[in-house]
This record gives C-alpha cells, sequence and structure tokens, in this order.
C-alpha cells in the first residue's frame, strides 16, 4: 500500500466530499429543506453551524477509511474498478442511510430517494477519483 499517495487522495476526495455536499444539500436541496414539515426535524441552522466541524472531522475519518478501503483491495484495473468501488459502496452505505432515516424521521418518501440518487452518484464518482489518483506512477523500463 502506498501511505503517501493514500492519504493525498484520501485529502482531495474529503474536499471533493465537501463541495458535492455544499451544491447537493444548499443548492439543489436548500428548497425542500425549508419546507414548514420538513425544517422541523432539523436543528436550528445557527446551531447546526455551530457543529459543522463535527461533520468536517467525520468526512475527514471517511474519506480515509473510503480511501483505504480501495487500496486494501486494490487491483490497478483502472477507472471502472474505481467506478465499481463507488457503485458497490454506494449501495452498501448509501441506501441503507437514506432508508433507515425514512424510517426513524417524518421526512417524505421523495427526500429520502434523493438522498439515495445523489448519494449514490457522489460514491461513483468518488470512487472513480480515488481509482485515478491512488494509481501507481508507472516505473520507467530500462
Amino acid at each position: 500500500m502506498n501511505t503517501k499517495k493514500l492519504l493525498i487522495t484520501a485529502f482531495v476526495v474529503f474536499i471533493v466530499l465537501e463541495v458535492l455536499g455544499y451544491l447537493i444539500h444548499n443548492v439543489l436541496l436548500s428548497s425542500t429543506y425549508a419546507m414548514e414539515d420538513i425544517a422541523k426535524v432539523f436543528r436550528p441552522m445557527e446551531e447546526m453551524e455551530s457543529k459543522m466541524w463535527v461533520m468536517w472531522v467525520a468526512d475527514l475519518i471517511w474519506s480515509f477509511f473510503f480511501v483505504f478501503i480501495f487500496a486494501k483491495g486494490y487491483e490497478n484495473k483502472g477507472l471502472m474498478e474505481g467506478v465499481r468501488y463507488g457503485v458497490y459502496m454506494g449501495l452498501f452505505v448509501q441506501f441503507t442511510a437514506a432508508y433507515a432515516q425514512y424510517v426513524v424521521y417524518p421526512l417524505p418518501y421523495s427526500l429520502t430517494f434523493q438522498w439515495f440518487v445523489y448519494g449514490f452518484i457522489v460514491y461513483v464518482i468518488l470512487g472513480a477519483l480515488t481509482a485515478v489518483l491512488y494509481k501507481p506512477v508507472a516505473k520507467p523500463t530500462e
């Protein structure tokens, strides 16, 4: 396992995860979250903002393990290895997380479905990115 590549890849995955999370939750879903029935399920915005550092730490740890698990099973099969990894992880994590939230919280099914779809897409993108960045540098032939 290439530790330097793992750490660099994990950091880039973290940055892309944060950007995509912002686009999904602050742009695409912002009007949904503002709906009265949905807004009352969440903490007030000021309280969420004061706790945002917890999410960043959790996402940084998540990014490390996302890349670490990929690296442990790395087969050097290119971009499609990462896409496949993203599909597997998206179904494993995002599907179960989104639908568990639907059971626990009084949320509309449409929001749960959007969380799953957007999250699944993020996993595929991050899997592909991981495969591209973690790929070892070809050794020069002599």
